[in-house]
This record gives structure tokens, C-alpha cells and sequence, in this order.
């Protein structure tokens, strides 16, 4: 039998396992950046040129539509998110689903802020709303992958091919890792700090050309800051989907990027990319099915996200305690392994029930992974002798 209080002697080659921003890609350095562009004008030739290839770039890897156009805007996900919803929402009647912390901030911007009185769907953590229940003639905002939750959409069956409404897609976690799609949406949105493990304040807005038609036949009620206007004149503004973005961006943070696209390029591109995260995410699934303290947060495994899966303490091992003291223990744990070097930012979400959430994406090694699950037991046995 293993005595899980012996100090384990291999350790995570690389023992980043935050869910964002995420470990850089494997090889990865700073001396490897192309630097040509910094120091120019984002709105000059070189600056410009890379930025239109990183744009081309998300295309290839990501296997986008032609007829798509895709964006670099500002303030990460979340300012493309809220792009979207401030240039699109009013048409037409709303429907916003939530179920983990990403989403019921689009609910909260949609209620309170837009005030557009939309349909909202809600479902606990762990949990996914029931989608028969979605009215498609409805405008629809929804999280692809909740990044606090573990909970992902299982694939776009439940999307109509004939929707009337703009499906608009929070996919941060989910682009590069799950297959997306486009054919059925309308607008989809990442960052690239999730799964290539790029810098942070970057946004991707990707839309079809249903949500383009929309953005020229239709003006909101309310004022658009200038950092969410994506058209000019009653027109698309097609400068922003080729290299021209709206303010001025690190052209440091997307050299960044466009090694990591390089990077999953050199692997084979997106099916790579999605096999290295279903490998990670099988490598931790494999220990949590054998383990009597832990288990994942997602009960259903067809929801289940291979790039940010949640776990939560089984009630066994924590009978008796409130989320209070869950939490207490989620913070010891955590501190334990990042005192001894093997795993950092593995606490769950802050607005997540108490637990741990160890990121899958492709740009961690299954490697690190298992030589991981025996400090999570080491860690344990440890808060088990105080």
C-alpha cells in the first residue's frame, strides 16, 4: 500500500498549472521572440505585417471559415465578449445561459447594464442549463468551456443549422482544445494568454458573416466607447480584421503569439493541439478516478473540459465542513506545492465552489501532469496530520 506521506522525489519538469494566464508552450524563451517590430508603430509596414499575420496564422491553426473575419481588439476575452455584446444586443430579443463565474458576468452585463430584459439561463456549478430549452430565434450569448467550472457545451448539436439569432460564443478556453462549429455561430471570442500560453490584455473576435450583416443594418440605443466601435460610416470597419486594430497593442505580447501559433503549427496544427489536451486531462482523469479525497467538480464526463477541469473534495473527506473551511484547506494545499516547487496556481476559481483546478491545456506536458498527482497526494496527507 503507498504511503502517500513520503515526500515524493520527481517533481513537475514545469509545475505551472494556472488556467490563466497558462504555461508558456514547451521550448519556449524569451531569446526566441522575433523582435523586428518593437519599437515601430503598430500602424506601420512591419507593425502592421504582423499583426496581419498573426491574424492569418489564427486562422490556419484554427481552421476558420474564409468568409470569417477575425479581429485583434483590446482588454482580453473579456473586452471582445463585451464588444460583441454592446455592438450586437438590442435587435432582437436576448437569451444569456450561465453556469459558471465568465458567463453570469454576460448576464449581469446584459440585465443591468444593457437592460435588455433577456431570457437567462442558469445552472449550478458543475452543471450544465438544459439547451432544448434555448430559443434560437433569440440572439444567444453563452461560454463555449467555463474556465471556473470544468463545465463545457459537448459539442453544437444543439445549435439549429437555421437559427434566427446571432449565436455569440465565449470561447477562451475552448479555442485550440474542442473542435468549434463556426458553420454554426456567429461570434466567437478567446484570448490567446489560455491555451497557447501567450501574454494577457489581448482579445480575438471572430465573426461570420451573418453577425457582420447585423453590425451594418443595425445602431444600438445606447453610446459605444471607441474601443468597442466595429464599424465606420454604417460600415464593417475592415481595417480592424487586417492588422489595423482599434488602439495601440504590445507588439511584444504578439510576437509572443505568433510563436506559440508557429509552435502549434510545427505539431500539426489544431488536432494536435486538441490531442495534447485530451491526453493531459485523461493523465489527471486517470488519478482522481483512483483517489478517495478528490473528485471532479463535473459529475458527467461528456461536459466535462479537457482544458480546465475542476476538482472539489469527495464528502467522505471532508464530512462535517462548510465551504469555509474548504477553502482554508484548498489554501494549504495550495501553499504546500508551491513551497516545495511542484504546482503553482492550482486553487480553484475564487467564485467557484472550494476546490483545485489544474489546467490540461496543450501547452503542458501529460509528463508533469503524472508527476504532479503524487504531490497532490503527498499534499494531502500532510494537511491530514495537523
Amino acid at each position: 500500500m503507498t504511503d502517500y506521506s513520503v515526500r515524493p522525489t520527481v517533481k513537475p519538469n514545469r509545475p505551472q498549472f494556472s488556467s490563466g494566464p497558462c504555461a508558456k508552450p514547451p521550448g519556449w524563451s524569451p531569446e526566441k521572440l522575433a523582435l523586428g517590430s518593437l519599437g515601430r508603430s503598430h500602424r506601420g509596414s512591419v507593425g502592421k505585417s504582423r499583426l496581419q499575420y498573426a491574424i492569418e496564422l489564427t486562422r490556419k491553426i484554427l481552421e476558420v471559415p474564409d468568409n470569417y473575419r477575425i479581429g485583434i481588439v483590446p482588454a482580453s476575452d473579456t473586452g471582445a465578449v463585451e464588444m460583441a455584446m454592446w455592438s450586437l444586443l438590442g435587435a432582437r430579443p436576448a437569451t444569456v445561459l450561465g453556469w459558471e463565474s465568465f458567463g453570469l458576468g454576460w448576464i449581469t452585463d446584459a440585465v443591468k447594464q444593457l437592460k435588455i430584459n433577456p431570457t437567462v439561463l442558469k445552472a449550478p456549478y458543475g452543471e450544465l442549463p438544459d439547451l432544448s430549452k434555448v430559443d434560437q430565434s433569440n440572439d444567444v450569448v453563452f461560454t463555449w468551456n467555463g474556465t471556473t467550472s470544468g463545465v463545457k457545451v459537448p459539442n453544437g448539436d444543439w445549435i439549429k443549422p437555421d437559427h434566427e439569432g446571432l449565436m455569440i460564443a465565449d470561447a477562451t478556453s475552448a479555442c485550440f482544445a474542442q473542435p468549434l462549429p463556426f458553420e454554426k455561430l456567429d461570434v466567437i471570442t478567446f484570448s490567446w494568454q489560455k491555451v497557447l500560453g501567450g501574454e494577457a490584455a489581448h482579445g480575438i473576435i471572430i465573426l461570420s458573416p451573418r453577425a457582420v450583416e447585423r453590425l451594418e443594418s443595425y445602431t444600438p440605443a445606447w453610446p459605444l466607447p471607441k474601443i468597442f466601435r466595429l464599424t465606420k460610416n454604417g460600415k464593417l470597419d475592415e481595417a480592424i480584421f487586417k492588422g489595423s486594430t482599434i488602439n495601440t497593442p504590445s507588439l511584444l505580447a504578439v510576437e509572443d503569439y505568433i510563436w506559440a501559433l508557429e509552435w502549434a503549427e510545427g505539431l500539426g496544427g489544431l488536432s494536435a493541439l486538441m490531442a495534447r489536451c485530451n491526453k493531459n486531462a485523461a493523465t489527471l482523469d486517470t488519478w482522481v478516478e483512483k483517489t478517495d479525497w478528490i473528485e471532479h467538480l463535473v459529475a458527467d464526463p461528456a461536459i466535462r473540459s479537457n482544458t480546465s477541469p475542476c476538482l472539489k473534495f469527495s464528502d467522505k473527506a471532508v464530512a462535517g465542513l462548510d465551504d469555509t473551511a474548504k477553502a482554508a484547506l484548498v489554501k494549504k494545499l495550495a501553499g504546500l506545492l508551491e513551497a516545495e516547487g511542484a504546482a503553482y496556481d492550482i486553487a480553484g476559481h475564487r467564485d467557484a465552489p472550494p476546490g483545485l483546478r489544474v489546467w490540461c491545456g496543450a501547452t503542458v506536458e501529460a509528463s508533469d501532469i503524472a508527476a504532479l498527482t503524487p504531490w497532490l497526494d503527498w499534499a494531502w496527507a500532510q494537511i491530514q496530520k495537523d
